[in-house]
């Protein structure tokens, strides 16, 4: 078993370890790459997204509604609900014929620190379209509406909309359903729980398939990062500045999954404290250390990544006390 480990460190001594779970899989699910237990099960949370996105492309929901790239994109994402993601999910409730009470995602202050000081500045009430996963409530809500299912408890996993959406989530899995475990999510929806590896042959899998809605999916997430996540967060980033090469998508509770398609490769990882700065920087630690093993020859502009390296920590006055790193790496088969 290879240790991987997100390590807070304060003079000469290390002060608190994160541990990491990773799977590197191909599309047909051969593991290339390890760490920790990758068979781990943990939820998937909002790294699932694009998944539960997929019934309602598959069966026709993009043509009936007239959706754009950018509307698919932020139903994948988990935004800062910056103006242009709220003005996005409003024309997903007018597209959809529905309105913000509907939406059975609760809101929340922005998950941009820069916007959620703003919000407490000007006494913001965060309404429905103001959550990180209103693209999803929203492409779960038009399932219901395209199918002629009852809207109400669309986000249970009793209702027809989950129901279908975890066909999707076995299917691009290769596990049956059976094998897949539910709970809640944090924005009420049903979160469906497997292993590391399964999770990052379904990212295989959305990165390389050549047609069909995974391609649509795919190419939405391409067209529009910034729907992705928004200011200042690492996966709009890397798919930046590594355009077509990098699909990244977070989950609450130290939870990442990427595609890596010209390299047919998908990864996952949990870090099993559920620190959400441990996850970024093992994410970035893991992508470069599969890029030096598979991607010679290819550019990989991966200098922007600076600020999820071995960021300092520093005291009240600024000096810097200490720095939090990754140490280990993976093991490869």
């Amino acid at each position: 078993m290879s240790d991987l480990m997100v390590v807070a460190t304060r003079g000469a001594l290390a002060e608190s370890a994160h541990h990491v779970s990773a799977a590197v899989v191909t599309a047909d699910g051969r593991m290339v790459g390890r760490a920790g237990d990758p068979a781990l099960v943990t939820y998937w949370r909002s790294a699932a997204k694009p998944f539960q996105l997929l019934p309602l492309v598959a069966d026709g929901g993009v043509e009936r509604f007239g959706l754009d790239t950018a509307m698919l994109a932020l139903a994948c994402g988990s935004h800062n609900a910056e103006p242009i993601h709220r003005d996005v999910g409003a024309r997903w409730l007018a597209a959809i014929g529905a309105t913000e009470v509907e939406l059975a995602c609760g809101g929340h202050p922005s998950l941009w620190p820069v916007l959620a000081d703003v919000m407490i500045r000007d006494d913001v009430v965060p309404t429905p379209l103001w959550s990180n996963c209103s693209g999803k409530h929203a492409s779960l809500l038009a399932l219901a509406r395209l199918h002629g299912w009852g809207t109400s408890g669309y986000e249970e996993r009793a209702h027809p909309v989950q129901q279908r959406v975890g066909e999707a989530i076995a299917r691009w899995t290769a596990l049956r359903p059976e094998q897949l475990q539910w709970g809640i999510d944090g924005c009420t929806a049903a979160a469906v729980a497997l292993p590391l590896d399964a999770m990052a042959r379904a990212y295989a899998n959305l990165g390389t398939s050549a047609g069909g809605p995974v391609r649509t999916v795919r190419e939405a997430m391409v067209a529009e990062p910034y729907m992705i996540g928004g200011a200042d967060r690492l996966d709009t980033l890397l798919m930046q500045v590594c355009p077509g090469r990098v699909l990244a998508k977070i989950g609450a509770e130290g939870v990442y999954s990427a595609a890596l398609p010209t390299l047919g490769l998908g990864l996952s990882l949990k870090v099993h404290d559920g620190d959400m700065k441990a996850a970024t920087l093992a994410l970035v630690a893991v992508l470069e250390a599969v890029v030096a093993r598979f991607g010679a020859g290819e550019a990989w502009p991966l200098d922007a990544l600076g600020a999820w390296r071995a960021p300092a920590i520093r005291n009240t006055r600024g000096a810097i006390t200490g720095h939090t790193e990754v140490r280990g790496g993976l093991q490869w088969a």
